[in-house]
């Protein structure tokens, strides 16, 4: 069928198949302008310093011949390489989130949905992929978006801990106990191993370190290993009065600050914990929506709510770019089955 044949039986269309047609057409043109720049600037990125090996990290790198790919109604051609030590071929996605994907064009329209904060059923609707599908992009972004990293605090340092029930929601077949509904509420009172503690370190640049710990009551060795790296005795400490926290400052020999929970003294001068408390109550009313969310998942959305904290919640072609781009340049190897089979580690 030639071109000429295919316009003759557009205009056999009533008027209101015929807009369908074009909202279509415009849809996918729109995609494909707007992502493709920012295809273009991760290849830019990845290969600033020069060609790295994603199997074997040598920079023993050739360029090996294009591949076809099918962006909207277009076909692209992109940039495969091969390395000369391991003889392993890869491309500028390969161990990124968007490696497979069938519907790159599409990932950028899910992003928006993720800065607005939408379902992933309303995501499907307005992007037209299935909601099971949308649930694995998230996470294979998240994922990567996790590996974010800085060196180390500066100045005042505020540190405090939250906690969140324990949650093995989208399993079957449950073990020990009856399915919760909706998040549901602890058996026990209290702090208890069905609490999993997220500790939450921010200084005044904002400099934030927000992930899993363990479960139950937060302990010294396990601040130690989690943010002992990120803090030097430059590090002034300012945390509440729990004794894990006195106790690690001591042996770290920083100078500390606790607030006790009561309330009575929440300012000595400069130093406080109210930007860690704010940070808290931000994030618990950010969850809520999720009705209560995998702990094996549950460092995915803290990086995710972290992440929306750095924009600022600006959902613009910058934020969207920078989410895009940001993911790409951070390694993973998240599959669907990996993800899926995927437990807590404690």
């Amino acid at each position: 069928m030639t071109l000429t044949d295919i316009i003759k039986e557009i205009q056999k269309l009533n008027t209101s198949d015929q807009l369908r047609l074009k909202e279509f057409f415009t849809k996918s043109l729109a995609s494909f302008s707007a992502s493709e720049p920012i295809f273009k600037e991760v290849a830019k990125q990845k290969h600033k310093d020069g060609y790295t090996c994603t199997h074997c990290h040598s920079n023993n790198v050739v360029r090996f011949g294009k591949y076809s790919v099918k962006v909207g109604m277009k076909t692209m051609e992109r940039q495969r390489y091969r390395c000369k030590d391991c003889r392993k071929t890869f491309t500028d996605f390969t161990n990124t989130p968007l490696r497979g994907s069938h519907l790159p064009h599409k990932w950028l329209d899910f992003i928006q949905c993720m800065i607005e904060g939408y379902s992933l059923r309303k995501a499907s609707e307005i992007i037209e992929v299935h909601y099971v599908t949308l649930f694995y992009w998230r996470h294979k972004i998240l994922s990567a978006l996790k590996q974010m990293d800085f060196d180390q605090f500066s100045g005042i340092v505020e540190m405090d801990e939250t906690y969140f029930l324990y949650s093995e929601k989208g399993k079957r077949n449950l073990k020990g106990r009856k399915a919760r509904k909706r998040g549901g509420a602890s058996q026990f009172r209290g702090i208890s191993r069905e609490q999993v503690c997220v500790l939450i370190a921010r200084d005044r640049k904002k400099l934030t370190y927000s992930k899993v710990i363990g479960q139950g009551r937060i302990v010294k060795s396990r601040l130690e290993k989690a943010i002992g790296s990120k803090l030097s005795k430059s590090n002034t400490l300012c945390t509440d009065a729990w004794r894990a926290f006195k106790t690690y400052a001591k042996d770290k020999g920083l100078e500390h600050y606790p607030f006790k929970s009561d309330g009575k003294e929440r300012v000595k001068g400069l130093y406080h914990i109210q930007n860690v408390n704010n940070y808290h109550s931000r994030l618990k009313g950010w969850m809520d929506r999720f009705n209560g969310v995998a702990t094996k998942y549950l460092d995915h959305y803290l990086s995710w709510f972290q992440f929306l904290d750095v924009i600022r919640f600006r959902n613009d072609s910058a934020t969207v770019s920078k989410m895009v781009i940001d993911s790409c340049l951070l390694s993973t190897n998240a599959t669907y089955d990996r993800l899926r089979l995927s437990s807590f580690k404690a």
